[in-house]
Parts: C-alpha cells; structure tokens; sequence
C-alpha cells in the first residue's frame, strides 16, 4: 500500500521533516524567570520520542512585560539561550526537529494560569504569590472587565517590541531552534493590533486593514532578517477573531501578505479577542478550524497547517488528501496520547512492525503482538 501522506516526508523551506505530524504549543507553565526547567524536557521529549517530526515549545515572551503569566517561557536575554539549547538536544536526540514560539501577551499579560481560570488575576491569585505588572495594548482599552488597563505603546515603544522579536529570533538561532513561529493569535499583542475590536488608532498602526497590520508585518520581517533563509518560519493567526472584527478574508489578505515577508507556513487558529485564549463563538466539531487552512492554502498560495480537534490518524489522512493542509498540528490530544503520531500510523496501516517506534520500544511491542496471536491460537 503506497504509504499514507501523513507520513511521507516533506521538506519546509531547508528543514526536512520525517512526517506531518507537529506538536502545538501549548504553555505548560513550568518556568522560573521565563527559564524552561526539567518539566519542558519531560513535555517536550516525550512529543518528540512519540513520533512528532516537529515539536514546539509554548510561546516564548521576546520580553519580560510580554509574558502572559509569570510560569511562562521566555526568550529575552542570553542568560536563558542555554536552557534552549537543553530543550533542541533532547528532541534532536529523538530524531525530531524542534520549533519555537515567539510572543508578546500584550494586554492579556499578568493573567492567570488556564487551570486557575485564565482570567484576570484576582486577590486569591495574589495571596499565593501571583506577579502584577502593567501590560500593553495598541490602546488603553483593557479586554474586558476586571482586566488590566494595559498601558498604550507609542510608535517609538512599538519599534521597540520589534526589535523585541528580532533579538529573540537571533537567540532561537544561537540555541539551535529548527524553526520560529511568530504568534499572531489569540488576542495577544500582534493579535491585538490586527482586529479592529482592539485597535481603535489613528496613526500609522492603526485605521484601516494595511495600518493595522503593520506591526505584524514589520515584526514578522525582522524576524526573517535574522533568522536562516534555510530554516522556516512559521506565523499562527487567529483566522477569525471571535468577535467580528478580523474575518477569514483578512486572514487571507495578511497572509499574502506574510508570503512576501518570508513566511513559509500559516498556523491556522481562531478566537481569543474578548476571552481567554482561543475562545470563538464559533461552532466546534472535529476538525471545526480545517476551512481555515484550506482557505489559506487555496487562496494565499501558501503552505498552511491545521489545527483543532484533529483526533486521529484517519481524520489527518483525509484533510492532506483533500488538499486543505500541508501539516497537521495536534495539541490537546498530544496531551491526551503523547503518542498520537505512532497510533495515527497504526490506525493507517503502515506500521505493522512498529518500526516507527524507537527501536527499543517497538522490538517489545512487536512481540507482544505476535504473543497475542499464539494465546488468540491456542
């Protein structure tokens, strides 16, 4: 049987990937002073080691202001370059690529961790020792109520938050990231400036759909200058806001419009303006944001990959064979089956032997079978 494109190798701008299968990133919220510890070698390792060609990390903040709880990853000085480069030889090790999220939480940063509420922080947060500090926004207009009221940056404060993305990105390079994926989701900063609900400006990144997409644009171009033409970059959008404001026919126009900039693949998301992260009034069934992708692939003429309640290998299967994705991204159901990839190509037929598990795994696991057959002939 020819073998599923789920698992057929596929090359991203020099990166060569030994499937289809990425882990997103999800913030596990196991850092110190944004330095990732022994829990994101665990989280990590274990993607990479359950058949992951790609691996990412959570989102990584290009400043400390722009962290979204005080848990969370950061990238923002040299002293934490080292603790990455732990996170690229452990999945390297597994024989996966690894990929790194740069973020800015803008007004959703000093929020609560998503177990606790993901919300804003409230005074039982701050009586178990939660950090306060002033977020940013396009505008003073805070996310709703009980939030923050972020503090405005100014065009020259905005330049700097670009530089921000571009230091970071040079710092992913020094510890040997495979790939950047520049996070324009959720209704955190970049997010932020790109829907007209949050960006009520009226200078240069703000006003219609160019001006408030100018900060993603020039971000997302400075971080290609810094980063290896022969890595990819990657860009995650919320394709619709959640609130009507920013619609999928201007994800569209920005993703052309990323293409020019040196992006290689749109991750395609939804929702998280008025909420919590990835809230969007939109209905849910399995594989609910695919349209997405397709929409951006067909019409963007650029790679895309889906994600959102992908949750097996046959329902992988059949979005690459229609044409709608070119990767596919699994979060919440990595959680669930650290596995995931291993089982897809199980559940696909093209692993009879298990011989896509590790070696020392899939010896075991094969036996077993053949045990099994024995016991089942007796």
């Amino acid at each position: 049987m020819p073998t599923p494109l789920l698992f057929t190798p596929i090359t991203v701008s020099g990166i060569s990937l030994r499937n289809r299968c990425v882990f997103s990133p999800m913030n596990i919220y196991g850092s110190k002073h944004g330095i990732p510890g022994d829990t994101h070698v665990v989280h990590l390792g274990k993607m990479a080691n359950g058949g992951f060609a790609l691996v990412f990390t959570e989102s990584a903040a290009v400043e400390e202001r722009g962290l979204i709880t005080d848990h969370d990853m950061g990238i923002w000085h040299d002293g934490q370059i080292e603790a990455h480069r732990r996170l690229v030889r452990v999945v390297h090790n597994e024989g996966s690529r690894i990929g790194i999220q740069l973020a800015h939480g803008g007004r959703k940063s000093s929020m609560q961790r998503a177990m606790y509420g993901g919300g804003p922080l409230d005074a039982h947060d701050l009586a178990q020792g939660a950090k306060l500090w002033q977020p940013v926004s396009p505008t003073t207009q805070p996310v709703g109520p009980g939030w923050l009221i972020p503090h405005q940056l100014s065009v020259d404060e905005i330049q700097d938050v670009v530089r921000a993305f571009a230091d970071a990105a040079a710092r992913a390079n020094a510890a040997g990231y495979d790939a950047v994926e520049v996070h324009g989701a959720h209704g955190y900063l970049m997010a932020s400036f790109l829907s007209p609900i949050s960006n009520t400006r009226n200078d240069i990144y703000g006003g219609d759909r160019a001006g408030r997409m100018r900060f993603a644009l020039e971000a997302t171009q400075a971080v290609r200058a810094v980063w290896p033409q022969g890595k990819p970059l990657f860009f995650r959008v919320s394709a619709v806001d959640g609130a009507d404001g920013w619609d999928l026919e201007d994800t569209v126009v920005l993703a052309r419009a990323l293409k020019e900039c040196g992006v290689d693949v749109i991750d395609c998301s939804s929702g998280g303006i008025s909420g919590s992260s990835t809230a969007a009034p939109i209905p849910r069934y399995p594989g609910f944001q695919v349209p997405f992708a397709s929409a951006v692939k067909r019409r963007a003429d650029i790679a895309a990959m889906a994600v959102g309640l992908i949750l097996d290998g046959p329902q992988a299967e059949a979005v690459l064979q229609a044409g709608d994705a070119d990767l596919i991204a699994i979060g919440r159901e990595a959680l669930f089956n650290p596995n995931w990839p291993l089982h897809a190509a199980r559940a696909l037929n093209c692993d009879p032997h298990f011989e896509l598990w590790p070696a020392s795994y899939g010896w075991w696991l094969d036996k077993r079978v053949q045990t099994l057959v024995r016991i089942q002939q007796t």
